[in-house]
């Protein structure tokens, strides 16, 4: 029951993944009966050390796909180019392949899908939402039978530390950015976690596996937290709520609809203990209730050991020449326009502190079509610092008010605005 594998990338979740093949290829063959047997590791430097022994190197990664002893490729390289024609090469030759990769799954998921169930193969990507997470499979398999209304998660630990210790200790994001780039929790180019962007991949497939309705990335609405500051923090938690950069897929009647952006939570809801680099994935369902999903987001270990699930699942199927896990199937659905999402939202005014002028806020609110749920206001001189809490409403209709209070003389700026999940109890 050997099976030869064949990895794309050496860096720390393909690196941790050849040395355990190695060094615990016993261990796994006792609890799977598979024997892993590790052919080759493409990579980018050929000199550089490395957890697993040069013997297995090469940076051809092309001679991976086509190697005869290479059953089983991994793709742990990320990006779309060249992962995305490697991915495909190896499952036109008819083998099964097991990707960490959340862009390119977000991006050809339906067309890689399509190409694997051609070939008779798998495409498994355990690994591409929540790192050491076990989400996929139960979205997809576990909780199949269930007509789940909504997934919502912390889905990037670069995002959550920051967001943790901005809380914490009240620092501007630029200072806790620089220490989760000291402590390896961000890249030296953030942008793509900090910018909403990650999330927004990782957001897409999860709601494809739990509406069975996949939408382009170029119709999530993505915000990032490059402009959260410690006083909105701060006032979030005196109003019941903590902040947090979450990944939102829901489904109604009127369609699917998926957004990035950071929200006020609760401090009683399931998401908001979620601290650190933590990730987690909230579900619910009508016969599931809630469900909560909890672990380490990201690293090599845990990235690996997901990884690793997949593949043992992608060896069975080989060896029985017959699908162990269910195909992923994607139907037509409707894409629902962000506009007409209903949500809250948090504001902070600083307006002129005058007679009427509160009430002229609430009148243009009113005008647009939304109510407001709270407001606090703290005059200092001949201003004052508003913060509003809206019931919900359409994106749009907020939107509207806001493009109102812009524009109006005694709303001196419009200082943050947040949106808002739930209310605290």
């Amino acid at each position: 029951m050997r099976v030869g594998i064949g990895i794309l990338g050496g860096g720390v979740v393909g690196g941790s993944l050849a040395n355990k093949l190695l060094t615990e290829r016993d261990i796994i063959r006792s609890k799977t009966g598979l024997d892993l047997h590790l052919v080759r590791v493409a990579v980018r430097d050929l000199d550089k050390a490395r957890l697993f022994p040069a013997e297995y190197v090469t940076d051809r990664p092309e001679d991976v796909v086509s190697d005869p002893e290479v059953q089983l490729v991994v793709e742990l390289i990320g990006g779309l180019d060249p992962a995305r024609g490697l991915v495909l090469a190896a499952l036109d030759a008819g083998k099964p392949v097991v990707t960490a990769n959340k862009q390119l799954v977000a991006s050809d998921g339906p067309a890689l899908f399509e190409k694997a169930a051609a070939n008779g193969v798998s495409i498994l990507f355990e690994a591409a939402v929540g790192g050491g997470i076990p989400i996929i499979r139960p979205l997809s398999e576990s909780l199949a039978g269930e007509r789940l209304t909504s997934v919502m998660g912390i889905v990037n630990g670069t995002t959550n530390f920051i967001l943790t210790r901005m809380t914490d200790e009240g620092s501007p994001y630029a200072e806790v950015l620089a220490e989760a780039q000291r402590l390896g929790y961000a890249e030296s180019d953030p942008t793509a976690d900090v910018s909403g962007a990650d999330a927004a991949a990782k957001a897409v497939i999860l709601a494809g596996l739990a509406f069975g309705v996949w939408v382009d990335l170029d119709h999530v609405y993505s915000e990032g937290i490059e402009g959260i500051q410690p006083i909105d923090i701060g006032f979030a938690r005196q109003l019941g709520y903590v902040v947090k950069l979450l990944g939102i897929a829901e489904v109604t009647s009127d369609g699917v609809s998926v957004r990035v952006h950071p929200a006020l939570v609760p401090t009683q809801h399931p998401l908001a203990a979620i601290r650190g680099a933590q990730n987690a994935v909230f579900v619910q369902g009508p016969a599931v209730g809630e469900l909560l999903f909890s672990g380490p987001g990201a690293g090599g270990e845990p990235t690996a050991t997901a990884v690793l699930g997949d593949m043992v699942t992608a060896a069975r199927e080989l060896l029985a020449d017959a699908p162990v896990a269910p195909r992923v199937r994607i139907g037509a659905g409707e894409v629902r326009e962000f506009g007409t999402v209903s949500t809250s939202r948090y504001l902070r005014l600083e307006v002129e502190d005058a007679p009427g002028v509160l009430a002229t806020i609430a009148g243009t609110f009113g005008e647009a079509g939304v109510s407001i749920r709270s407001v606090w206001q703290e005059g200092r001189g001949d201003r004052a610092t508003l913060l509003l809490v809206t019931h919900a409403g359409p994106e749009a209709a907020h939107d509207k008010a806001l493009d109102q209070l812009s524009g109006m003389a005694a709303v001196r700026q419009v200082a943050a605005v947040m949106r808002v999940v739930g209310e605290p109890v």
